[in-house]
């Protein structure tokens, strides 16, 4: 079968408010738009290697709205199935700057939005089972019980009609209910994928697990064919259907913001195994972009063109 995308993704995008200085959100006097949403950024990278990639989300008509549009068209996402409603508003979010490496403190205003109001109506099947791939994270199903629904279906069409799934947890424990629910629906979800790329304190929350062997262990008996744990600047270890092994991280001079770095990760690791290379090279890949991508302010800006890959023979 021909293919006319080769990766389809559904999510909520935000504009995204970066503060202008470190400390408390609250003193920051001026901020930085960028754009933010864990499954865009991860549209964003791989379209910028070179691979046809899919959005589907609801926006407002808002200026928020026409923003993230025009910065997903202009980096060459199809937005076909974008919808644009009026009657609701799009989601924003504040970040802070850390100086220290942390994790920088972010203020969420997604209540309600458009995406929120993403179901199973939202999908095309014919549109998405034209991919060759879907990228699935646990973001876009905690942003509402409808959201949860579709995210989902579309993960059991792509597996029913025998296309790859990669899923990452993605936690977001302020979405969620209670962390009981979080734990149990991010598990549905991952045992739908054939890829389950989850961070190290994911994992030990997600399955009692302590050890990335132990995660990857989990995930693998339920079905997964592919499992990689994200170990941070220790790099990552992989369980497959071709072996098992670990990956060191890659250098990093100063950490900027960590925001952003697990899906740039997914981006390597997706390109690499669509474009038929070994999964050691894959995430070998996902550790190199995961490293570009904590040393920058944004959550997108150190995603790579396909030249700085060729050039960092990756």
């Amino acid at each position: 079968m021909t293919h006319t995308l080769d990766v389809i993704t559904f999510g909520e995008a935000m504009m995204l408010l970066v503060a202008d200085r470190p400390g408390p959100l609250e003193q920051a006097q001026a901020f930085y738009k960028r754009t933010a949403g864990a499954e865009t950024n991860v549209a964003i990278g791989l379209a910028r290697l070179g691979l046809n990639v899919a959005w589907a989300s609801r926006l407002g008509t808002d200026s928020m709205g026409r923003y993230l549009l025009g910065a997903m068209r202009a980096e060459g996402i199809d937005c076909s199935h974008v919808v644009c409603d009026a009657s609701q508003r799009t989601g924003f979010q504040f970040k802070g700057r850390v100086t220290d490496g942390s994790d920088p403190p972010v203020e969420y205003h997604r209540k309600g939005s458009a995406a929120s109001h993403m179901g199973v109506a939202d999908i095309d099947e014919a549109w998405l089972l034209g991919a060759r791939h879907l990228h699935a994270t646990g973001v876009f199903a905690a942003v509402s019980a409808s959201t949860l629904a579709a995210a989902t279906k579309t993960m059991d069409l792509m597996r029913a009609a025998g296309r790859s799934v990669s899923f990452d947890p993605n936690l977001r424990p302020t979405l969620w209910a209670t962390p009981e629910l979080m734990r149990s629906a991010i598990n549905d979800l991952a045992t739908r994928a054939d890829w389950v790329l989850p961070g190290l304190e994911e994992g030990r929350f997600l399955t009692g697990e302590n050890s990335a062997e132990g995660i990857a262990r989990y995930y693998r008996e339920r079905g997964a064919k592919l499992v990689v744990v994200k170990l941070g600047s220790e790099g990552a270890y992989f369980d497959s259907t071709q072996g098992c092994g670990h990956v060191p991280g890659f250098p990093v001079a100063e950490v900027v913001d960590t925001v952003g770095a697990g899906d740039g990760f997914a981006v390597g690791v997706i390109s690499a195994l669509l474009e038929g290379l070994s999964v050691a090279q894959a995430v070998r890949r996902g550790a190199w972009i995961g490293a570009r991508a904590v040393q920058v302010l944004g959550d997108s800006e150190g995603l790579p063109t396909r030249a700085e890959l060729e050039q960092a023979a990756l």
